[in-house]
């Protein structure tokens, strides 16, 4: 006679798998946005430090030249930026807003803002930076 064989539970039955994903699913829609709400608030900072750090360099070649820059690749060019600042809500560095001086005054570069649409987390355009 042949001793009966027991089969032990070796895996894991669907019940309990689908418990696990309904977890997981459940901590996904809670911590996603939360994640994607702090990636835009970053982006939000880098383009509040470029403009900040661009406008700096402006300032500076004023102060040594006696007049503004012809566009920023000049600052790039006199070595007072190592390259155009990117904007990191359009992720490109052509889409800056560039503001001409006064009228008699030498130069094409006085200010710049950021050329992305839409607002700041805080209702701010980003075109008012």
């Amino acid at each position: 006679m042949r001793p009966s064989i027991q089969h032990k539970n070796l895996g894991f039955t669907l019940i309990e798998l689908l418990v696990v994903l309904a977890i997981v699913a459940l901590l996904t829609t809670i911590t996603l946005p939360r994640y994607f709400q702090s990636i835009d608030k970053g982006k939000e900072a880098v383009l509040a430090e470029n403009l900040r750090i661009t406008r700096e360099c402006i300032d500076k070649f004023v102060g040594d030249t006696g007049r503004y820059p012809e566009s920023l690749e000049e600052l790039v060019e006199k070595k007072y930026l190592k390259q155009v600042p990117i904007d990191p809500i359009t992720e490109s560095a052509t889409t800056w807003l560039l503001v001409a001086p006064d009228e008699g005054k030498a130069g094409m570069v006085f200010d710049l803002h950021s050329g992305a649409p839409g607002n700041k987390s805080d209702g701010t355009p980003f075109s008012a930076l």
